[in-house]
């Protein structure tokens, strides 16, 4: 396969998944900004600074609204803004632009699904969003990321393009909810004396729904929701499918299919990130501190998606994404 088409397959399904976890993290977000929950003493006092926090926009965001944080402009600059390249909007168009740059290697049904997809959110307007309301927004960008993972699913050839694709699926998921967790523990919680102590219980629920892992907690644990606990489950648990060992695994076995005798690098870097959380344990990882530990995941992950760039793509994407572990070096 051509390193282009290599290229254009695994940012077309990187940008799909980052367009839902954008929307994942503003649902999560709007709706807990609707309860009365948050009192002087409380860390997570402004819940709208977290998205920008997470995808490491708050840069970009505050140099365009130097004005104190307002909801709609958040929401405006991360879902529908065409200028952020991160945002809901730009990653539908940016996924659309490589589908169609490589229509010959990805099928008939996936490049009308994204096509779709494109022209749909192309006519909606802030005021249309906001007047329909902005959750069903949210749930239509899911279940339209869904709906194109099951058309790929259901009609693609199990053949490299399919696999790059997942490449791009899981390397961005799993950078997702590294940040979403470092956040948590590092920004809301900036005293270690904080860290595993009485945390609201609505806060710790909104980031396992974040990652839709809050039902599968209650079957896991069947227990109050504590920090420890929710760090267990989407780091080192590979029956989430959200989690880091779930990704890094996934990862693994693919590069383990792809590699060569000259690319072997990306699958040596992937099995060593993938043996972490595999034989990790939650007690070391805390004894470290969790902030560490995930600023180290997410430099061997910066590390192993320079060596897939290299080895096998064409090295046109710079990362623009810096987010808080590059911020706090």
């Amino acid at each position: 396969m051509l390193s282009r088409v290599a290229n254009h397959l695994y940012w077309m399904a990187r940008h799909i998944e980052r367009a839902e976890n954008t929307a994942r993290m503003l649902d999560v977000t709007y709706r807990m900004s609707l309860l009365p929950y948050r009192t002087p003493d409380q860390a997570w006092a402004e819940p709208w600074a977290l998205p920008l926090v997470i995808t490491g926009l708050a840069s970009d965001y505050y140099r365009e609204h130097p004005s104190p944080l307002d909801a709609d402009d958040v929401l405006t600059f991360m879902a529908l803004d065409p200028a952020n390249p991160s945002s809901i909007y730009s990653c539908i168009q940016s996924a659309r632009e490589s589908a169609r740059a490589v229509r010959g290697a990805i099928t008939s049904e996936m490049y009308e699904d994204i096509n779709g997809l494109w022209l749909e959110i192309k006519d909606r307007s802030r005021q249309s969003v906001f007047a329909q309301g902005i959750s069903p927004f949210f749930d239509w960008v899911k279940m339209r990321s869904h709906q194109f993972r099951g058309v790929t699913f259901g009609t693609m050839l199990r053949d490299e393009a399919y696999q790059f694709m997942r490449l791009g699926t899981f390397t961005e998921r799993a950078d997702n909810t590294a940040r979403i967790l470092d956040v948590k523990y590092h920004t809301l919680l900036p005293s270690v004396a904080d860290v595993g102590g009485a945390v609201d219980y609505y806060q710790w629920g909104a980031l396992l729904r974040s990652v839709s892992a809050f039902d599968s907690y209650r079957k896991v644990y069947r227990d109050v929701i504590t920090p420890m606990k929710v760090a267990e489950l989407l780091i080192l648990r590979v029956d989430v499918p959200r989690s880091l060992h779930a990704c890094t695994e996934a990862i693994h076995d693919i590069l383990s299919g792809l590699a060569d005798t000259s690319s072997r690098e990306p699958e040596r870097l992937s099995g060593e990130i993938n043996s972490q959380v595999r034989y990790g344990r939650i007690e070391q990882i805390f004894a470290v501190g969790l902030h560490e530990y995930l600023m180290g995941f997410l430099e061997k992950l910066s590390a192993l998606n320079d060596e897939i760039n290299r080895n096998f793509l064409v090295p046109v994407y710079a990362e623009r994404r810096t987010g808080p572990i590059a911020a706090a070096r």
